[in-house]
């Protein structure tokens, strides 16, 4: 058996299905608004209390840290697929040996990072032409958030262990008492000190290693297969590339996706601080939007990956169904939401007109297609909980980043040099994706159910 049950855990494979989907999205929606409420916070006390070029400079990290960050990020979705996977079938064994591999790669992937993270800063940031008035505090946001980087791992890989046997909860907890402490220390380090930027990126920092220790304290604590006991830390290498094998296409997919949004930003870059400022923005009130979309993802890969190791088949279409229909109408109501008020939340972020008008640009554009992101992350997600994590990276780097996105920005944009113009670049490549990868997991799920309950869905 894989262990006792707790209160916090979900078996996904037995039972009402929608009642348990909902059970496990939710505290993952609460949680991405949380963050985000958090990461929204660091940006209002930066837009109010600090010059503009502040507010620019975390803007002008984003994609760069997103892209250092996203391999290592990736992995914890294998850890979440091989956890969910062994706890299906009910293999205590497998379940231990996946978590104290994922957790020592969290910290050792955390180290690499941290290093990274602070020597290329500086000159990526110049390649990707950040403004001079902006370049010192964008440096000096990195070199301190990417000092924090293990706390950041251990977070995201502890918390795909809790997901993955549909513990949403207790990573929820853990994030708002975290993103408290962010909030308060936010408040003193800029109005007390004036730190600006670093004093930001170091309560980011602190609040990080507070949810990474509570995360690792909770495992400790844990009962079931998914307890880590410290001496038993080690790398098990046939776990590992399991691990890679599901995780590193999504983790260089998501690279991909950095690299496309790096571009974009490159081209956002052009048009000074103030397009900056108010892109920064937008990005922050469309990541509200994207919080259908990122949980159901989630809840999608770990549905898929308890009922395949269950051999629960029919589960695992009815979830995609009741996946794809909940992210659809939550991504649409939002996202018109914003739309319709964007100009009033804009504000709230930087009062001043020409940073609110930089930043409608983008949410009348991407706010009100987001529905086409969140079907594209449902059928990813799928894909990754079936154990077939290769194709969708290969349809998303050729056809939404690599042919289309990047080229976009080196063919289309210069035509007619305009935000709204390279901000197009997003929805249509959303649609594309989705088309493409739908088709695959078309394939993918008739060939599973056609083998009934004969054979499952082997792992190479």
């Amino acid at each position: 058996m894989a262990g006792a049950k707790n209160k916090y855990q979900i078996d996904m494979c037995r039972g009402p299905l929608f009642s348990k989907i909902v059970v496990f999205s939710v505290p993952l929606m609460l949680s991405g608004i949380l963050q985000l409420l958090f990461n929204a916070a660091d940006l209002v006390v930066i837009g109010r209390y600090a010059p503009h070029e502040a507010m620019a400079a975390v803007g002008a990290t984003a994609s760069l840290t997103q892209l250092i960050v996203t391999v290592f990020v990736g992995l914890s979705v294998g850890t979440n697929v091989l956890v969910a996977n062994y706890y299906g079938a009910k293999n205590r064994k497998n379940i231990s040996r996946t978590v104290h591999t994922a957790i020592l790669l969290s910290l050792a992937g955390g180290a690499v990072l941290a290093i990274a993270g602070i020597v290329l800063a500086r000159p990526m940031l110049v390649l990707m032409g950040t403004p001079e008035n902006v370049l010192a505090k964008a440096c000096v946001y990195m070199w301190v958030y990417f000092a924090g980087m293990p706390c950041i791992m251990l977070y995201n890989f502890g918390s795909a262990v809790l997901r993955a046997v549909g513990d949403t909860r207790r990573p929820l907890i853990f994030l708002l008492l975290a993103g408290l402490v962010n909030v308060g220390l936010n408040l003193f380090f800029v109005l007390v000190f004036g730190m600006d930027v670093g004093g930001v990126a170091l309560a980011t920092v602190i609040a990080q290693g507070i949810a990474g220790y509570l995360v690792l304290k909770c495992l400790m604590n844990s009962r079931d297969a998914c307890r880590v006991k410290l001496r038993n830390l080690r790398i098990d290498p046939a776990i590992l590339r399991s691990m890679l094998w599901i995780g590193l296409p999504a983790g260089i997919q998501g690279a991909f996706f950095s690299l496309s949004n790096i571009t974009i930003q490159s081209s956002v870059n052009s048009f000074g601080s103030l397009a900056i400022a108010g892109n920064t923005a937008a990005i922050s009130l469309e990541g509200f939007v994207y919080i259908g979309s990122n949980a159901f993802q989630q809840t999608m890969v770990s549905f898929a990956g308890q009922n395949l190791g269950g051999r629960q088949y029919e589960r695992i279409r009815r979830s995609i169904i009741y996946c794809m229909v909940s992210v659809f109408c939550i991504c649409l109501v939002v996202g018109f939401g914003f739309f319709f008020a964007g100009k009033q939340l804009l504000s709230i972020y930087n009062p001043e007109p020409a940073v609110v008008s930089w930043g409608m640009l983008r949410i009348r554009i991407l706010c009100t297609t987001y529905f086409l992101c969140g079907i594209m992350d449902v059928i990813s997600g799928a894909l990754r909980g079936l154990e077939h994590s290769v194709m969708p990276t290969v349809v998303m780097m050729l056809l939404g980043v690599c042919v289309l996105r990047i080229v976009w920005v080196y063919t289309v944009f210069p035509l007619h040099p305009t935000m709204g113009n390279l901000m197009l670049s997003y929805p249509i490549t959303w649609l594309i994706t989705a088309a493409a990868n739908g088709l695959y997991l078309y394939w993918i799920c008739r060939k599973l159910f056609r083998s009934g309950a004969r054979k499952g869905l082997s792992r190479p």
